[in-house]
C-alpha cells in the first residue's frame, strides 16, 4: 500500500543506526516522523525567502536616503530672471531639510556684510529636489526687495542641479518674479 510505513524497518534502522540509544538492545524505539524533514526545509526555504526581501527592502531604502543626502553641502547657486536681472546666492544645505541662503551681490557691500537668512529643502522624488527661503536682493544704493525665493530643481549630476525659480516679493502688491537657476556644489 502507498503512503504506509514499515514500522519494523525504522525499528531496524534506528537500532542499526549510530546515534540510537537502543542500538543493540533490540527493544523498538519511536520512528521519527516522516514528515520532520520536507517541513524543516520548507521552513528554511521560507526563512531565507524573508531574509532575501528584508535585505532588498534595506538597501531600497538606503538608496533612497543616499539621494536626499546628495543635497548636503554647500551650492553656488546663478539666477537668471526673465526681466534679464542676475542674482547669485550660496545655499548650505544641512540634514534635516535645514539650510540657509547668502547673497552674493557686491552692492551688499554697500550695507555691510551679508547676513545669512534661513531656508529649507526637501526631496520631490529621486531626481528632483525643492528649497526655498526668504532674502532681500539690494535696490539701488538704498533699497532692498524683500521677498521669498523658491527653487524647484532635477539633478543633471550628482553636483549640479538646474530648474525654474520663482521670487515673490513681501511687500506691495506687485507680481512674482520668474526665472531660470543653476546650482553647482561648492568646494567646502
Amino acid at each position: 500500500m502507498a503512503g504506509v510505513v514499515d514500522p519494523g524497518r525504522w525499528v531496524r534502522f534506528i537500532t542499526n543506526s549510530p546515534r540510537s540509544t537502543t542500538r543493540g538492545t533490540g527493544k523498538r524505539a519511536l520512528a521519527p516522523c516522516a514528515e520532520t524533514k520536507p517541513a524543516l526545509l520548507k521552513d528554511v526555504r521560507a526563512t531565507r525567502a524573508s531574509i532575501v526581501i528584508l535585505i532588498a527592502v534595506i538597501f531600497c531604502d538606503a538608496l533612497a536616503q543616499g539621494q536626499s543626502s546628495n543635497m548636503i553641502g554647500r551650492w553656488n547657486v546663478e539666477i537668471h530672471f526673465a526681466d534679464g536681472n542676475k542674482r547669485s546666492l550660496r545655499f548650505d544645505a544641512q540634514g534635516d531639510g535645514k539650510g540657509t541662503f547668502l547673497l552674493l551681490d557686491p552692492m551688499l557691500s554697500r550695507w555691510g556684510t551679508a547676513k545669512p537668512s534661513e531656508a529649507k529643502w526637501t526631496p520631490a522624488d529621486q531626481t528632483s529636489v525643492t528649497f526655498s527661503g526668504a532674502v532681500e536682493f539690494p535696490l539701488g544704493n538704498v533699497g532692498r526687495d524683500a521677498g521669498t525665493l523658491m527653487f524647484n530643481g532635477k539633478f543633471e549630476t550628482p553636483d549640479t542641479i538646474s530648474g525654474q525659480v520663482e521670487f515673490a516679493p513681501l511687500v506691495g502688491e506687485r507680481p512674482s518674479k520668474h526665472g531660470t537657476f543653476k546650482a553647482v556644489r561648492g568646494k567646502d
